[in-house]
């Protein structure tokens, strides 16, 4: 994975010497670029970039606690590396960060997808607490395990989770709560205006389907897609059908 303003990333590029719309993939609280399934980080056809935000993964740096702040990174590693412009696929608070983007920088942006988003992130004050204490976080993690999978999630995908969430230093995935909780761009969604699609699962608990809905109503063209047996965690329980809903989406976009 190469790396550039700390932040570590994964890059796919299949075909060389060929432009390729990019693509940047930003993962949820407490995450890391393998919270997206290899269907949607090796699309062919694209320049795929999925970041681990900074404090996550092999990303250096401790995390931050406002949804502008980890914004404000992003588009400072866009400059690093060169990318005037791109397409963001974010999940829950990764969809936070590039709805955030899309209205203070929209030059920035080809295309918007958002999966298991909502304009306004809450976190339960118990999910808070646990996160908030060493002694505590192992609750937290188990909570939002079992609010973000469907049962019928297999149960490698839930362990690859629990292992993933429970190698993120404490102090960062309580960061990414609270700027999530911060989060409410309630009254100002409707001033988003790049091409969008919406994806969520049927059975998220998370997110639920209605603030997918409230997302579709207010950004003008926006198009939904809600997928059945499926949670919070709809990339990696549905990664191929979530791949080809982005892909039928990406070539709609003109780079």
């Amino acid at each position: 994975m190469p790396r550039s303003a700390d932040f570590y990333y994964y890059h796919y590029y299949a075909n060389q010497g060929q432009a390729g719309l990019p693509i940047v993939l930003l993962h949820g609280a407490g995450g890391n670029y393998l919270s997206w399934q290899m269907e949607l980080r090796r699309m062919p056809g694209f320049r795929i970039y999925a970041l681990d935000l900074p404090g996550h993964g092999k990303s250096g740096g401790r995390g931050l606690q406002s949804i502008e702040a980890y914004a404000e990174r992003v588009l400072f590693w866009m400059n690093v590396i060169r990318l005037p412009a791109a397409v963001m696929i974010g999940h829950s608070m990764g969809s936070a960060i590039a709805m955030w983007i899309a209205l203070k920088h929209p030059d920035q942006l080809l295309g918007l997808g958002l999966v298991g988003a909502a304009a306004r992130l809450r976190v339960s004050q118990e999910l808070l607490q646990d996160a908030s204490s060493p002694t505590t976080v192992y609750s937290a993690i188990e909570k939002i395990v079992r609010w973000s999978f469907s049962p019928a999630a297999p149960q490698r995908i839930v362990n690859s989770a629990i292992k993933h969430l429970g190698e993120t230093r404490q102090s960062v995935l309580y960061g990414d709560l609270v700027a999530c909780n911060t989060f409410d761009i309630t009254d100002k969604v409707s001033a988003i205006n790049v091409p969008t699609v919406v994806i969520c699962g049927e059975g998220d608990k998370m997110t639920p389907l209605r603030h997918s809905q409230f997302l579709k109503s207010q950004i003008s063209g926006a198009s939904l897609h809600i997928i059945p047996n499926a949670g919070h965690m709809v990339m990696l329980e549905k990664g191929l059908q979530v791949a080809n809903i982005i892909k039928s989406f990406l070539k709609t976009i003109k780079n």
